[in-house]
């Protein structure tokens, strides 16, 4: 049942974005879904654990900022104009840099030819990605959306490193409630910058889109979440983060069922192309820990 949550409930939040944004302004929706995800999960974790710190606070600031003010707030403002299937299949990138940041900057090993290769194979299927009908050929606003989120990836990754050596509570919950707290509360800046304080008109919410942030809210932030912490504790890193290969292929087919999304030749094998690239990479390079942005 955790595996068919990680697998199921995380692969439909990207098209529970994309209809949570036909009528919410984006960035004040992933707002609202992390502050009161953030903020349930954090009363139900706080009594059974440590008192955070500042230290503490300030760790989950930057990991929140990285992880759900980039890495999420790309991902919304994205899937705009890029399908939610594709957004998925995007951001499945996420080990590909996390490899690449644990060499660099972390003093990793440097990863062997075929850890290269396979970094170059999925760098190569995101360009034929975005060189799709779907994502580039659309218009400036596709690939201008296809660019954010290779963007989004880079700073969830970018924010999963920072976090393995972040000062944070030793309670995963605890510490995931004040992460999703600060990138909510980024996400409020950013909407603000943005000027979606002038278009939160209540009367224009559909029904669909406030059904979709409350699934977002229960299902992909809290039972979720908390069946995939649950599995870090009754199986290996690398069979939980497994999640990642199936999230697209979860997306990809909602997004055709319920949302008539296409993918024409070239995005297919992009498809083809990035999901290898993510197997041999999470494979050659460690647990990998792939992370969901969605």
């Amino acid at each position: 049942m955790a595996f068919a949550a990680i697998y199921l409930i995380w692969g439909s939040t990207y098209l529970a974005i994309r209809f949570a944004i036909e009528t919410l302004p984006p960035f004040s929706m992933g707002a609202v879904r992390f502050t009161v995800a953030g903020g349930i999960l954090y009363l139900i974790a706080r009594p059974r654990a440590e008192r955070p710190t500042r230290v503490h606070w300030v760790s989950a600031g930057i990991v929140g900022a990285l992880l759900i003010g980039g890495g999420n707030g790309g991902v919304v403002w994205a899937e705009q104009w890029v399908p939610s299937g594709l957004t998925a299949l995007i951001i499945a990138t996420v080990p590909l840099w996390m490899v690449l940041f644990d060499w660099l900057f972390c003093g990793a090993r440097r990863p062997g030819w075929l850890l290269m290769a396979g970094l170059v194979w999925g760098l190569c299927g995101v360009g034929l990605l975005l060189s799709s009908a779907e994502v580039g050929a659309q218009g400036r606003e596709g690939l201008l959306g296809g660019l954010v989120l290779l963007g989004a990836s880079v700073s969830w990754a970018a924010g999963s490193i920072y976090a393995r050596r972040a000062a944070l509570p030793t309670s995963p919950f605890l510490a995931t409630a004040m992460q999703m707290i600060s990138g909510g509360l980024v996400l409020v800046l950013v909407a603000a910058i943005a000027g979606e304080g002038g278009r939160i008109q209540f009367s224009t919410f559909s029904m669909k889109s406030v059904l979709a942030l409350a699934y977002l809210i229960v299902f992909g932030a809290l039972i979720a979440f908390t069946a995939y912490i649950w599995l870090l504790g009754q199986t290996t890193p690398a069979r939980a983060s497994t999640y990642a290969y199936v999230n697209p292929a979860v997306a990809v087919l909602l997004g055709w069922l319920l949302a008539d999304e296409r993918l024409d030749v070239r995005a297919g094998v992009a498809v083809l192309v990035i999901l290898s690239a993510v197997v041999l990479v999470s494979a050659r390079g460690g647990d990998g820990r792939p992370a969901d942005a969605g």
